[in-house]
């Protein structure tokens, strides 16, 4: 599927494929007979549940788990943002390919392939206080690299980014989506100082009165307000949803990603997880806003897919054991009521 508009991508989540309850009724049927008192593995019998829903498997299975990271560069990094020059994202994407950076040891861990996707790292986007961040043709391109990159035969998509000045564009997403003023989004990100962070509390005020005339848009805003990386993360989610990929989201900067699809319908992260809670300032309260609980919190602020890589663990425990574990028959056992 291609988008060549954004009405297109209005169309597609007016309408989403959506899992099969059947085989989430069939696993959780399944749960209930295992050897434990029902519902005391919590939110891993949850996750196999959602799993099979999503998989339209009774047996979910992770034989091919994708992490996939997009990378780009903001125009607003000129602003004095970040506490990183913008070459770092240039550099951490060598570092990806090198095997040298955390989300490679993550994804070895969790026996993931890993697949890091530079979006136009030479050119980066319009610095938004004073221009659309993207004209829609830009973001439909990496709306397209993104929706390009998830396989059909992908049993779980965890998805991240790298991008220096990033926050401050998730940031103005939620400000511009969610509203509640600068301070309640803005954040230390990378590390910025006092001053530095009142320079992107500055730029992001600057860019939310520039465009204030598309705040009522979410796909205007993602473009005028939003980055490659996040556009693509965007992309890839939709492919998720087209071809029933279940999908493991990181922290703040992911999770601003997928704002705009659920302004479009609130049904549209249904086949997506929260991975963890980052400390990135912001981050807590846009997964309350999405109705996302968090699989793990653990003080991460990383990015790269480094909490939703961490999380694919969890996925795994889940699944060893929703079909691993013997039945009260099978192990003649005596269940509740017996």
């Amino acid at each position: 599927m291609r988008f060549d508009s954004l009405d297109d991508i209005r169309t597609f989540c007016r309408d989403l494929p959506g899992g099969d309850r059947r085989f989430a009724g069939i696993a959780a049927e399944r749960q209930q007979n295992l050897t434990k008192p029902p519902g005391s593995l919590g939110r891993l019998e949850e996750l196999a549940i959602w799993l099979a829903q999503w998989q339209c498997r009774d047996r979910p299975r992770l034989e091919r788990v994708t992490i996939a990271v997009f990378a780009g560069n903001h125009g607003v990094a000129a602003r004095g943002v970040s506490a990183y020059p913008q070459d770092v994202t240039a550099q951490m994407v060598a570092n990806f390919s090198a095997g040298g950076a955390a989300v490679n040891q993550i994804a070895k861990t969790a026996d993931a392939e890993l697949c890091v996707v530079p979006i136009e790292l030479e050119r980066p986007t319009q610095d938004f206080t004073e221009a659309a961040a993207m004209s829609p043709e830009e973001f439909l391109g990496a709306v397209d690299a993104g929706y390009r990159t998830v396989p059909d035969d992908c049993d779980l998509l965890a998805v991240g980014e790298m991008g220096i000045a990033n926050t401050t564009a998730a940031a103005a997403l939620c400000a511009a989506l969610l509203g509640g003023g600068v301070a309640r989004w803005a954040g230390r990100g990378t590390g910025v100082d006092d001053d530095g962070l009142a320079r992107k509390c500055r730029a992001i005020d600057a860019a939310l009165n520039f465009h204030r005339n598309i705040l009522g848009d979410p796909l205007a805003v993602a473009a005028a307000l939003g980055g490659r990386e996040l556009a693509a993360i965007a992309g890839a989610v939709l492919a998720a949803r087209q071809h029933k990929v279940p999908v493991l989201l990181d922290g703040f900067v992911a999770t601003s990603a997928m704002l705009p699809l659920a302004r479009l319908d609130p049904g549209a992260l249904d086949h997506c997880r929260a991975g963890h809670v980052s400390a990135e300032s912001g981050h807590r309260d846009l997964l309350r806003e999405l109705k996302l609980l968090p699989l793990l919190d653990l003080n991460m602020r990383l990015g790269e897919a480094s909490g939703a890589g961490v999380a694919i663990l969890l996925a795994r425990a889940a699944l060893a054991c929703h079909a691993g574990m013997a039945t009260f028959t099978e192990a003649g056992v005596s269940g509740a009521g017996d």
